[in-house]
């Protein structure tokens, strides 16, 4: 564990300068550290950032060789750079600590910690945890992979406060610190682009519970490998199921936490079982610390995330709705069966090779078309075609724009269109906020 009188006079490698190590960098300065930022992207690429953190005192090193020479105390690794690159595996060989913002954090908060991972469902799972928390009355900060960087705020929490955290494969593949209450909603096939394969996948999703301080670990009980993951737990830790009738489930219209009623599922307005599943792994979270009224407010009043099955418009009879966070076939799965009826989806983007077959049979049973755009576009269309089944009509565009007038354009009355990608956003958008406030641009910018 790192502590502040740990970093006084230390010297530090920031090695990549995204979102969350930006306002690292200020809190190590302001902790009397050396700072050296380290970026693949060249100087230009990095202003007026760059100059801004110069003024400072801040060291920048960017460009191919950015990781080469790293003689610093400590390494902070942003989550996209993996721990095992050259440059860094030989920092950690000549005595420098591997650490990151978030693992910092871990270290010094002395809140409360609930954190929330998975393939898919994570954020809305944060989310709802958090709101329900906040409506019980606590002291409730969120953030991790979703909303703002925490660390900047971890000097004025105390041990009353709560915080609730969405963490990526990425932030926990080298965590060695857990929450109080850890939540894996499911794992399935993600991020194989920056996974060495599914094995290391699964075993950085373990370090949300493999260490000291997990006290209650909440599983997807149907998710063959959550499910499995019971066995790892701590011998400290309570292992809470969802989706199974000894822990939270479903039961004649309601939601239960073993033989209590917590909620009527008709009391939610989001739509999709998926997010049935999403309040069951909230209400396992938060037992204990809420009342079942606080649950159903939330149920009642809570419209949604941004970018997830996100009503846009509705256009002549025409409802569209984003749902751009959806970079993975699960993902697309959950939004396909949300309507209970046949949609036009646009499909297609960064390819993170994940296998596109199991949406298959969803596209022949819930697509009436299946628009298909970008990098993964002809993998997608390979999977209808090679399907034995019903097919949906294909509509090929490769470029964005194109693909969502097209979608526009086929388009009924009475119709539903959905941006659900099944794919990333890094062939024609930074990441899937740009590239669903874009979405709902071109949809809102339609004449009437």
């Amino acid at each position: 564990m790192i502590s502040l009188s740990d970093l006084k006079n230390k010297t530090a490698a920031v090695v990549g300068i995204g979102i969350s190590n930006r306002p690292l960098i200020d809190f190590l300065l302001k902790h009397e550290m050396k700072v050296v930022a380290r970026d693949l992207k060249s100087r230009d690429k990095l202003e007026p950032f760059a100059s801004e953190i110069e003024s400072k005192g801040v060291t920048l090193v960017c460009g191919e060789n950015y990781l080469d020479d790293i003689k610093e105390d400590y390494v902070f690794r942003a989550p996209g750079v993996r721990y095992d690159k050259p440059g860094i595996a030989k920092a950690v060989e000549n005595g420098a600590i591997l650490t990151s913002e978030m693992e910092l954090f871990f270290d010094l908060t002395p809140a409360k910690l609930i954190a929330v991972t998975g393939s898919d469902g994570k954020t809305t799972t944060t989310t709802l945890t958090y709101k329900i928390l906040e409506k019980a009355g606590h002291h409730v900060y969120v953030g991790g992979n979703i909303g703002k960087p925490l660390l900047p705020y971890v000097e004025e929490m105390t041990s009353d406060d709560i915080a609730v955290l969405e963490l990526s494969s990425f932030q926990l593949h080298t965590m060695k610190k857990s929450p109080h209450i850890a939540v894996i909603t499911n794992v399935a096939p993600n991020h194989l682009d920056y996974h060495k394969g599914m094995d290391e996948y699964i075993e950085a999703k373990t370090n949300i519970f493999a260490h000291e301080c997990n006290e209650r670990l909440i599983l997807n009980y149907k998710n063959d490998i959550t499910r499995s993951l019971s066995e790892r737990a701590r011998k400290e830790s309570k292992v809470v199921f969802f989706q199974n009738e000894n822990g939270v489930h479903e039961r004649d219209g309601a939601i239960y936490y073993g033989d209590e009623k917590v909620l009527d599922i008709a009391d939610i307005i989001l739509p999709g079982h998926h997010n049935v599943e999403n309040y069951m792994a909230a209400i396992a979270a938060t037992r204990g610390l809420c009342t079942n009224e606080d649950v159903a407010y939330i149920a009642r009043t809570f419209k949604g995330v941004a970018h997830r099955c996100e009503l846009v418009r509705e256009r002549r009879g025409v409802k569209f709705y984003n749902s751009s966070i959806d970079s993975s076939p699960t993902r697309t799965s959950a939004a396909l069966t949300a309507f209970g009826r046949k949609v036009i989806v646009i499909c297609g983007g960064y390819d993170k090779h994940i296998p596109y077959e199991p949406l298959a049979p969803l596209f022949s049973k819930f697509a009436k078309k299946v628009v298909l755009t970008g990098a993964t576009g002809p993998k997608i269309k390979a999977v209808i075609e090679n399907y034995d089944g019903e097919k949906p009509e294909i509509i090929e565009r490769p470029v964005f724009d194109e693909a969502v007038y097209a979608a526009v354009e086929t388009a009924e009355d009475g119709d539903v269109v959905i941006l659900s990608p099944a794919s990333a956003s890094f062939d024609a958008f930074p990441n899937f906020e740009v590239r669903g406030n874009h979405f709902k641009e071109l949809i809102l910018n339609l004449p009437e």
